[in-house]
């Protein structure tokens, strides 16, 4: 048996939806509880399968997790082990940031090369050039990354050639347990930066100029314990705004910083939306028809590619012809095919794709080929004539937390179904 999402389109969404914690965020700073033998708290957490595979990792180190589906509380008294298992990290790229833990603390690691959604090569030499100038000994082999620093890591000056948050992230975690000054260069700013480096901050650590390019580390050579609230997640509240765009209606999402967004809120109100912002809200309303634009992602505050398929698929219905340039991942337009199944006239070429909008979508069975992909699908499947089956779904639940609850609070039509082989014995020839 196999779930599926069945969803009746047509209807335009309105209402309010209060976004759960950043999965993007909530992941690093789980991590970088491997840091300290004092129990570390974090509340806000999203139940989300990606969640559950990183307290299964912590718990493989050594950590003793407790999970109430909002509050994780976490102690690892002592490191336990130094290897990242192929089966984790593959299931979840993330998992390659305890690196720079399991060096910094217990200055030997052994983790698989990353793996994840399926959207493009995505390297981590960034991550390992730092911690070699750290003073780490690494080596690949067999795809796994043998990395040593028996003398522990040492501070370093250390230019990034391209703003990378997995890499701010993997040094910035590095140089919290490196006694000495630390200072990164051409960092990422995105707004989960700026959260893992407070999240540190509380832990012991002086970090200085997270948010912008150039981040300090004045590192200690113990850490501590301590307690944050996640901040909100902006693609998932770009994700429900965006649904509130494709069907016409006007949404509200709580709990997020509109400074979250970046750049995305000015391309809302190019495609012709009414835009409202809040202390830590934003409201989004439809009166007419979307307009065409052309955009590309960026490092923040720029376009934030995890936003790139909820977009196109807005765009499918959008007035003129729109463009997207992928510029961060170069295999990111798998959604497209599934999108031209519910109608969608979408022209892939390289890096960029072309979008004629069409009258309207029609309803069809598609899937979710990785988190992103599948919420577009669900969008334009909201906004379609007739019904649609979203099937690979688990990918959904990575990124998503009560994604129907919230959608048919807004008045979506959708409810997960459950799919039996027995039901397709005799399809085919």
């Amino acid at each position: 048996m196999s779930e599926f999402i069945e969803i009746v389109g047509g209807s335009p969404l309105t209402g309010s939806v209060t976004v759960g914690g950043a999965k993007n965020a909530g992941l690093p700073l789980l991590i970088s509880t491997l840091l300290t033998s004092e129990e570390c708290v974090l509340t806000n957490v999203p139940n989300l399968t990606d969640t559950s595979l990183v307290i299964h990792l912590l718990e493989q180190f050594g950590g003793e997790v407790q999970y109430d589906g909002s509050t994780v509380r976490v102690r690892t008294p002592r490191l336990l082990a130094t290897e990242a298992s192929y089966s984790l990290v593959k299931a979840l790229r993330a998992s390659f940031w305890v690196l720079a833990p399991l060096l910094a603390r217990g200055r030997a690691a052994r983790v698989a090369l990353p793996g994840g959604d399926l959207i493009g090569a995505r390297p981590v030499d960034l991550h390992l050039e730092g911690l070699v100038k750290m003073g780490a000994e690494i080596s690949l082999k067999h795809g796994v990354v043998y990395a040593t620093a028996e003398k522990g890591l040492r501070p370093a000056v250390i230019d990034l050639r391209f703003p990378s948050v997995g890499a701010t992230h993997q040094l910035i975690m590095a140089a919290s347990l490196t006694p000495g000054r630390t200072v990164l260069k051409g960092c990422a700013r995105e707004p989960e930066i700026i959260a893992l480096a407070n999240y540190l901050n509380g832990m012991g650590a002086d970090i200085q100029g997270a948010g912008g390019a150039v981040i300090e580390v004045a590192g200690r050579s113990e850490l501590g314990g301590t307690t944050a609230n996640l901040i909100g997640d902006r693609i998932e509240a770009g994700t429900y705004l965006l649904a509130g765009a494709i069907t016409g209606g006007e949404v509200t999402v709580n709990g997020i910083d509109p400074m979250f967004f970046g750049s995305f809120l000015d391309i809302l109100a190019e495609m012709g939306l009414s835009v409202t912002c809040g202390d830590s809200s934003v409201t989004v309303k439809r009166t007419g028809s979307l307009k065409a634009v052309s955009v590309k992602t960026g490092p923040f505050p720029g376009f934030a590619t995890d936003l790139q398929a909820p977009l196109m698929a807005a765009l499918t219905v959008a007035e003129g012809t729109s463009s997207i340039e992928e510029t961060i991942y170069e295999g990111r337009f798998g959604h497209a095919s599934e999108l031209a199944r519910l109608g969608a006239q979408i022209k892939v070429d390289g890096r960029s794709v072309t979008i004629e909008g069409v009258e309207r979508l029609n309803g069809a069975p598609v899937d979710g080929l990785d988190i992103r992909a599948a919420a577009s699908l669900a969008l334009a499947a909201l906004a379609a004539e007739g019904k649609s089956e979203l099937h690979e779904v688990h990918h959904l639940r990575r990124g998503y937390e009560h994604f129907e609850r919230k959608m048919s609070n807004l008045g979506a039509r959708l409810w997960s179904r459950i799919s039996d082989p027995e039901d397709f014995i005799f399809a085919g020839c």
